[in-house]
């Protein structure tokens, strides 16, 4: 099973002509179960302490990832922004919320959002500093993300491969697979699953073959699905709170 996006209603900075704020545009408001529910608890938290969490994004598509990169390489947008393949935002994993509107210090904040899975882009909890207002919700796929960062992976920044795993697993494709897109998901998936097979590249090699007969997936290169659907279920297992829908 893929990782599903589901749609989420969450105030944000849009307003009617009247000034009164909007929830979050339909083609934005959509995120991963595990996210949803962080959303929520934070905004649970947040308003105890007489906050407001108010979004001004959440998910992308590929042509608003490409949109975003293009308005940042044109200088209309001053933040950066990747191309698509590499941002949370692609994953339903990531969101951006008005600083103006939590009404503690963000270094309070950063601790409320931990406690539920969701952490900041950033290394000081300064407001001032570009993308303060981005936080992730990764999940599994931090793992990826230090898997990277210890150096098991060299084919990606560490935020880019676990970026890419995000999209990877909601059935999106990353252009830096090409036509194998099938076989990094898998890749993504072992790894996510305590795996070591080198770069997630697409490529099925040896490592990799191991590592899935270690998992007990049938190998048959000559029908990737067949070995992707096997590992989407081992991660399902593993990682419940990705897949199960909140109640509503």
């Amino acid at each position: 099973m893929k990782s599903p996006l589901i749609p989420i209603d969450i105030i944000s900075i849009y307003k009617n002509s009247l000034g009164d704020l909007l929830p979050l545009p339909s083609r934005m408001a959509r995120c991963t179960p595990d996210t949803y529910k962080a959303i929520f608890n934070i905004a649970t938290a947040l308003a105890k302490k007489g906050g407001k969490l108010i979004l001004s994004d959440l998910f992308r598509s590929y042509d608003m990832q490409a949109q975003s990169h293009q308005d940042y390489i044109s200088g209309r947008k001053k933040a950066f922004s990747p191309p698509p393949g590499g941002s949370f935002h692609e994953a339903g994993r990531a969101f951006d919320l008005d600083l103006s509107a939590i009404k503690i210090p963000l270094s309070d904040f950063w601790t409320i959002a931990a406690k539920f899975g969701v952490y900041p882009i950033i290394n000081q909890p300064k407001a001032n500093i570009s993308e303060a207002w981005h936080f992730d919700c990764r999940g599994s796929h931090q793992i990826v993300y230090q898997y990277y960062a210890d150096g098991k992976g060299n084919n990606f920044k560490p935020y880019t491969a676990a970026a890419a795993s995000g999209i990877l697993s909601i059935g999106v494709n990353v252009d830096a697979f090409g036509n194998n897109q099938v076989q990094a998901a898998i890749q993504s998936g072992i790894i996510r699953l305590g795996k070591e097979i080198g770069n997630i590249d697409g490529h099925i090699g040896h490592r990799t073959q191991q590592a899935l007969e270690e998992l007990g997936v049938t190998f048959d290169l000559n029908n990737p699905n067949s070995m992707l659907v096997q590992i989407e279920n081992l991660v399902q297992n593993k990682f419940p709170s990705e897949f199960t829908m909140p109640a509503v």
